[in-house]
């Protein structure tokens, strides 16, 4: 079995990767700088090194005697990456590149988180890899050019990756109460509690959910395919949802009928984002399958759990 090394590993993919690595007989470590990320998180058979990703001597610590590297950690914010544009972008950015600095001389394996963000608007969907990228945010710059470096560690530093392009992952473990939380944790937790849900806009903006674990498969399978070629592909459902049907249907989970109190657009909000998964179906072999009452029904009894 491997040593992976998996940066980010106490957040919320990072997590379920840790475990799912763990479970399949690997050896894991963890850097974290558990900014965001929580130690109770990952099993005490994972060994916690705690770091940030922009020490260069931290990550090659890290990476001493692994086969490869999981890259998580982020500042997953759009919101933080406009009010602290140079803070996010040295460890979006600087995080990514220094992982990929200390990979070189062993040539270890990279794969690494990008996301939808690189798109920005797009006028046709589903969304292909192929379509224009426009970020609107530094998160999504950084992210883009995360996948440029990759390129060029690729090119000119003889280290193999492989990007993969998030949608709006969602599933246990994703902390409500969290800045980065994304819709499904925040509505769900709202409505165990009794409250309105807060719509920006019409509700009719469109999302790609994806189920933690998918994201999670999509993950181990890119470890076999990254190459000097630094692949890049989506990781989505290639389902649309509104934001009023995940409402609906949170509330068809939980038997109650929800109350929505709509507000004003959110500035720079992205109307439509559906992605488009053929690419990553034929290079990674894995489908994102999992149906969306599935999954937030084991969201909705872990938030009842936890």
């Amino acid at each position: 079995m491997a040593t992976y090394l998996v940066t980010g590993g106490c957040g919320f993919i990072g997590s379920h990767l840790v475990e799912a690595l763990l479970a399949e007989g690997h050896r894991v470590r963890v850097l974290d700088d558990l900014s965001s990320g929580r130690r109770e998180r990952i099993p005490p058979a994972a060994e916690l090194l705690v770091g940030a990703v922009t020490d260069p001597a931290a990550v090659r610590a890290a990476l001493a005697g692994a086969e490869g590297c999981f890259h998580l950690a982020a500042i997953a914010s759009v919101v933080r990456s406009t009010e602290d544009w140079l803070g996010s972008h040295r460890v979006n950015l600087g995080g990514t590149v220094t992982v990929l600095d200390a990979a070189q001389a062993a040539g270890q394996p990279v794969v690494y988180a990008s996301s939808a963000a690189v798109y920005g608007p797009q006028e046709t969907l589903p969304i292909a890899e192929s379509n224009p990228l426009r970020p609107q945010s530094g998160y999504g710059a950084d992210k883009l050019s995360s996948e440029l470096q990759a390129r060029v560690a690729g090119l000119l530093h003889g280290v193999p990756t492989c990007g993969l392009r998030f949608f709006n992952v969602y599933g246990p473990r994703q902390d409500p109460a969290s800045p980065y939380a994304g819709v499904v944790s925040i509505f769900a937790r709202r409505l165990l509690a009794g409250q309105a849900l807060a719509i920006r806009g019409d509700g009719r903006q469109l999302r790609d959910f994806v189920y933690v674990a998918d994201a999670v498969a999509c993950l181990r399978a890119a470890m076999s395919k990254a190459s000097l070629g630094a692949p890049v592909v989506n990781v989505c459902s290639g389902q649309g949802t509104s934001v009023l049907d995940l409402a609906a249907t949170l509330g068809r989970l939980l038997g109650i009928e929800p109350r929505l109190e709509f507000g004003p657009p959110q500035p720079g909000d992205i109307r439509q984002s559906r992605g488009d998964p053929a690419a990553s179906r034929a290079l990674l072999g894995v489908t994102c399958d999992t149906r969306l009452e599935q999954g937030l029904a084991a969201t909705l009894a872990w938030l009842r759990a936890s």
